[in-house]
């Protein structure tokens, strides 16, 4: 079954927005030197021999601006929680007391801002690359519509002219997340 134009244009808008969202959640694990739950969302803990996601051997939560607290829900693993939190390369140095974990958020220098500005940056052309990726596949897609005779040229050339408002659209928004990220790093 081949798809019209229409459906071709719906299709790459949700892929699109897709990129975008995910985009959204990579930018909101950058640190910014407030504390917040998602930034332990990438630490695995080795639990009963298998490496398991933070969030689902502990209770994450925000102490203060600066502070998380890591209570995991077994008395017997903090061990394993404080060194998956250290080997996470987060530059992050918890501390244990009693059955929690307190994860302090050191300052962010002036070097670590412009090195995450610069992080955020490759994350949007990341993100840029693969909208335009989906506004090729789509145009090829139009193309083959063409080349089997099920639409006219007029309408290939419309089609290409509504993915490619679709894509400026999509990587305004991408550039959007970016200044916003960006403001945040900077104004701290």
């Amino acid at each position: 079954m081949t798809m019209t134009i229409a459906q071709i244009t719906q299709d790459i808008e949700k892929r699109m927005k897709k990129s975008l969202e995910s985009l959204g959640h990579t930018l909101a694990k950058v640190r910014t030197g407030r504390a917040h739950p998602g930034l332990l969302e990438s630490v695995l803990v080795v639990y009963y021999g298998n490496p398991t996601p933070l969030n689902q051997v502990a209770n994450v939560v925000v102490e203060d601006a600066q502070t998380l607290n890591v209570t995991p829900w077994e008395k017997n693993i903090v061990v394993e929680v404080d060194k998956a939190i250290r080997g996470a390369n987060l530059g992050l140095n918890p501390t244990v007391s009693g059955g929690a974990i307190r994860v302090p958020l050191p300052p962010l220098t002036e070097e670590r801002r412009k090195a995450l500005i610069k992080q955020v940056r490759a994350e949007g052309e990341e993100a840029k690359v693969a909208i335009r990726n989906l506004r090729r596949d789509a145009n090829n897609h139009i193309k083959d519509l063409h080349k089997q005779k099920q639409v006219s040229e007029d309408e290939v050339r419309r089609g290409e002219d509504s993915i490619q408002k679709l894509t400026d659209k999509q990587i305004q928004e991408v550039d959007k997340l970016l200044a916003q990220k960006e403001k945040e790093l900077i104004h701290l």
